[in-house]
């Protein structure tokens, strides 16, 4: 039991730091981010991590 709540911590703390940092770097006076192609990756990779624990939860 104690291996299916690894992966679950794991992408849980990708998608907190990962919505965090594409917090602090959009600008709210121009809605754009400061690097663009930066924040693509971050997206993608967040929003990855948020499906997995969507998907692991629906598995329970």
């Amino acid at each position: 039991m104690s291996n299916k709540k690894a992966p679950t911590f794991l992408f849980g703390i990708i998608a907190i730091i990962l919505g965090w940092t594409l917090f602090k770097q959009f600008d709210f006076e121009n809605f754009k981010f400061e690097k663009p192609a930066l924040a693509i990756v971050y997206i993608l990779t967040f929003l990855a991590s948020v499906y997995f624990l969507v998907k692991n939860m629906r598995g329970k």
